[in-house]
């Protein structure tokens, strides 16, 4: 499955990077002469990259965490010397750089070798097989996947479509580039704060359902919590960190002054989101790992709503205006999280004797 999306992903990207940028930039935006070959040239590691996805989970169904950080920071290690080398080349032995081709293949070599090295992983565990990996899945064996998947898949699309508005909203600003610069540079400072509540969601997810089947719902309850306390500290103190790095770290991205100093505050809203996530993920990894695939996909349909909604009123003409639509989208998660894990979900407090359990 994994090999027929990707290559349906691939054959898009790579023949008809035009399409896929107008997704997010205006028809003539000067971007669209970087972003179409970096597209091309991203688009060729769409199959590695979902193979990384599936070796990933695999992994972590065997409750095996250490193996995936293994490989992705030997993905990311190769990643890191290759972008400046490709990017700027190297000038003393003649060697010339790619510019954004250069980080473009950079990214892909990195998924590519990243997806080698699952494939590995996985055939030394007999996990999969060439004749399984190369033969196109029947109808029969696909259907099941489809009908749990849908809601995922569904959850997912609804994502997509959410931030891809968003994106399209800051290209579109002004014919400048700094609202669009802006942007990228807040949301590539967010991202780094996010790859850690990813991880206390993979976390939720595969210690919450283990701890229910080994040892019942209350020991499950107890996990959960316990996560639940990590992810608000973890959120809290990320949020903390990145008041106080945001002058240091936007510098780094622009030397441009008006480019620093739109950046700064939508910088500081996303040190808010921080703390909302705090309780987001854990809650979606609970929620993954006890299969409230639906109820998540409607929590998230209900965010996404509220989030366009913002974005299509005023709030969508300004940088600012459109990390707080993202904003507005996190607090309803956060409350939908909440409130489904103590009310509503598998591991909500049931009453015992008449009495609520606190």
């Amino acid at each position: 499955l994994s090999n027929l999306l990707g290559a349906i992903g691939t054959m898009i990207l790579v023949g008809f990077p035009a399409f896929a940028s107008k997704l997010v930039l205006s028809s003539g935006a000067p971007a669209a002469a970087y972003a179409e070959p970096y597209l091309r040239y991203r688009g060729l590691s769409m199959v590695p990259a979902l193979i990384s996805a599936v070796g990933f989970a695999a992994y972590r169904g065997m409750l095996n965490t250490m193996t995936p950080l293994k490989v992705s920071l030997a993905a990311n290690l190769l990643n890191v010397v290759a972008d400046p080398l490709l990017i700027f080349g190297l000038p003393m032995l003649g060697m010339k750089g790619l510019g954004m081709v250069g980080a473009a293949i950079a990214t892909a070599g990195a998924e590519m070798f990243s997806g080698l090295v699952y494939m590995r992983l996985l055939f030394r565990r007999k996990l999969i097989r060439w004749s399984r990996v190369l033969k196109p899945p029947k109808w029969s064996s696909l259907l099941p996947l489809l009908q749990v998947g849908a809601a995922m898949l569904a959850r997912q699309a609804i994502l997509n479509v959410s931030f891809v508005t968003a994106a399209r909203c800051a290209q579109s600003m002004d014919p400048s580039g700094v609202s669009a610069a802006a942007y990228s540079i807040v949301m590539q400072i967010y991202s780094l704060g996010i790859v850690v509540q990813l991880a206390v969601q993979a976390t939720a997810a595969t210690l919450v359902p283990s701890a229910k089947a080994s040892n019942g719902l209350d020991e499950a309850r107890r996990v959960a919590d316990r996560i639940f306390g990590w992810g608000a500290m973890i959120g809290a103190l990320q949020g903390i960190a990145q008041i106080v790095a945001v002058p240091l770290i936007v510098p780094m991205f622009s030397t441009l002054p008006e480019v620093q100093e739109a950046a700064k505050f939508p910088a500081l809203i996303t040190s808010i989101i921080h703390v909302l996530n705090g309780f987001v993920f854990p809650g979606e990894g609970c929620m993954l790992g006890l299969g409230s695939i639906r109820d998540l996909a409607l929590v998230t349909a209900g965010g996404v709503g509220v989030m366009i909604a913002c974005l299509a009123s005023p709030l969508g003409k300004r940088v600012e205006g459109i990390v707080l639509s993202i904003a507005a989208f996190h607090l309803v998660q956060a409350v939908a999280m909440v409130w489904h894990y103590l009310r509503v979900g598998p591991l909500r407090r049931r009453c015992s004797d008449g009495n609520a359990i606190a």
